[in-house]
């Protein structure tokens, strides 16, 4: 097991080249590396977990969300067959590789919940629903990791003045894309059945709802999910660093906060303006 940094990105990509077998570790990570600036706030590191193959990124917001991918990890790392990809997810889980944790220091109020296998397995698929939307939806927000709890507190703001509004967790945005592209190819090669997990999340989301997704790190991590059914997406997320200062100010700065999540909504979607919604800086 490794603790590293962006810096240690040629060496990763060689040792996934090799077919090597570990367990990356990188903490902290983004802007919510607050009082530090410069280059330690990593911001690309994300795309890098969904462009490099023989990789398996995961960026985990709950403590138990960790310990459901560390128990896969310890197992995939361990894989070495050359098996079709599963017609359940579409991943190539079958053949293994290495895993990245993308992981922070900031803490972060933990929810209490029964961790059912329908649960864990969703997890390591890549995302699962902490509130399902309802049939009447209007607005979904979909979160990455450190920011967990300013997606919730946004969709709690707005609640009131958006109908059924969902929450979903993405504890791994590389795992999702890659389900995605390969249930695609199948398709193209014949096997109409094909959906991957992505796909089968968001199959009940009205196609007039929008998507607000969130992360401390580039925001092009989630801004695909809009193409799965066709979702109008608002990414938002980092594009620069080097700004210094307490958490809550660095999210307002770059547009992370829930009150940013609450303004992109509110531009996504009509409706009456949100009660709780304050100008932004």
């Amino acid at each position: 097991m490794i603790r590293s940094s962006q810096r240690g990105l040629d060496a990763l990509n060689y040792a996934c080249y090799q077919e090597a077998r570990f367990i990356l570790v990188a903490t902290p990570s983004g802007i919510t590396l607050a009082p530090e600036g410069g280059a330690h706030q990593s911001i690309a590191t994300p795309l890098i977990g969904i462009a490099q193959d023989g990789l398996a990124a995961f960026e985990p917001a709950f403590v138990d969300e960790l310990a459901a991918i560390l128990a896969f990890a310890f197992d995939y790392i361990q894989r070495a067959g050359d098996s079709e990809a599963s017609e359940r997810n579409w991943l190539r889980d079958e053949t293994g590789g290495s895993v990245y944790l993308r992981l922070s220091t900031r803490p972060i109020e933990q929810i209490k919940r029964a961790m059912t296998p329908e649960l864990r397995q969703a997890i390591v698929d890549g995302a699962y629903w902490l509130r399902k939307p309802g049939p009447n939806c209007q607005v979904v927000v979909a979160y990455t990791g450190a920011v967990a709890p300013e997606a919730i507190q946004a969709v709690g703001l707005m609640a009131e003045d958006r109908r059924d509004v969902g929450l979903l967790a993405v504890t791994s945005a590389d795992r999702l894309n890659a389900g995605w592209t390969a249930a695609q190819r199948a398709r193209e090669r014949g096997l109409v059945h094909a959906r991957s997990h992505i796909e089968q999340l968001l199959a009940d989301v009205p196609s007039h709802c929008g998507i607000v997704s969130v992360l401390d790190g580039h925001p092009a991590t989630l801004a695909w999910l809009g193409a799965v059914h066709g979702h109008r997406v608002r990414p938002l997320g980092v594009e620069h660093f080097g700004q210094t200062g307490s958490i809550p100010d660095l999210y307002r700065h770059y547009g992370i906060d829930a009150n940013a999540v609450v303004a992109a909504a509110a531009t996504l979607t009509p409706g009456r303006p949100m009660r709780h919604l304050k100008a932004l800086p």
